[in-house]
């Protein structure tokens, strides 16, 4: 599995999101800018010392990743309504989420509606943390393909 987060802007989720990729064998993908310093300190703190067993990468331009890579894509966002159960994910799946304060543009709903998908919550609320919201939706697509 691909875990790629569009604009990251707070260190310690990414950081526990290494963690979550280095222990489910996910690589992760980084959509520039960042809202940090891939050395700052609260980063590799929260990551402890699994930045080395994570594959990371960098985007420049989403947009163009997408549009050349053969691998299947979903967006995660509150505003969809597919839940992200009803995907039946395959290994090399691109799971994309949003920064933490301004999620995705809109330019990829008008491009790519049918990509988005979401994971339950009351009406009330607004949505879960990025690192909470990758590990349950990385975890359900690892359950699927039986942990391997």
């Amino acid at each position: 599995m691909n875990i790629i987060l569009f604009q990251p802007e707070i260190p310690q989720n990414t950081g526990n999101i290494v963690r979550t990729c280095a222990v489910t064998g996910a690589k992760l993908f980084l959509v520039r800018p960042l809202g940090f310093s891939v050395s700052n300190r609260h980063l590799k703190r929260a990551g402890l010392d699994y930045w080395e067993e994570v594959e990371v990468n960098f985007i420049d331009d989403l947009n163009a990743f997408l549009e050349n890579t053969d691998g299947r894509f979903f967006f995660l966002s509150s505003r969809a309504t597919k839940r992200y159960t009803d995907i039946e994910y395959q290994k090399g799946d691109y799971l994309i989420f949003g920064s933490e304060s301004s999620g995705l543009p809109q330019f990829f709903w008008d491009k790519w509606p049918e990509k988005f998908c979401t994971i339950p919550r009351r009406k009330e609320t607004r949505c879960l943390n990025l690192a909470n919201s990758v590990s349950i939706v990385l975890y359900e697509a690892w359950r699927q393909m039986e942990f391997a």
